[in-house]
C-alpha cells in the first residue's frame, strides 16, 4: 500500500489501518480525494482539483508564518 508506506516513512511510525481508511473516507466525503478501484481488493485514491486548491491555500497560509531560508 503506497499511501500507508509513505505515511510510515514520513512519521517513522506504524500506521494503523483502523485510522487510515476512516481518514481517507473523510477526505473522499469532503471532495478532496477521489476513490477508485484497482482490483477487487485494492482501492486507489487521487487528489481532486478541489483538494489541490485546498493544499495550495494551506501552503500560502503557512508561508505567512514561516520564514524562507
Amino acid at each position: 500500500m503506497a499511501i500507508k508506506d509513505e505515511l510510515q516513512n514520513y512519521y517513522e511510525a506504524e500506521i494503523n489501518h483502523g485510522r487510515l481508511y476512516p481518514n481517507l473516507d473523510t477526505l473522499v466525503e469532503k471532495g478532496l480525494v477521489e476513490k477508485g478501484t484497482l482490483d477487487k481488493r485494492t482501492n486507489s485514491y487521487t487528489i481532486t482539483d478541489r483538494g489541490s486548491r485546498e493544499l495550495e491555500a494551506r501552503r500560502e497560509w503557512e508561508s505567512q508564518y514561516v520564514e524562507n531560508g
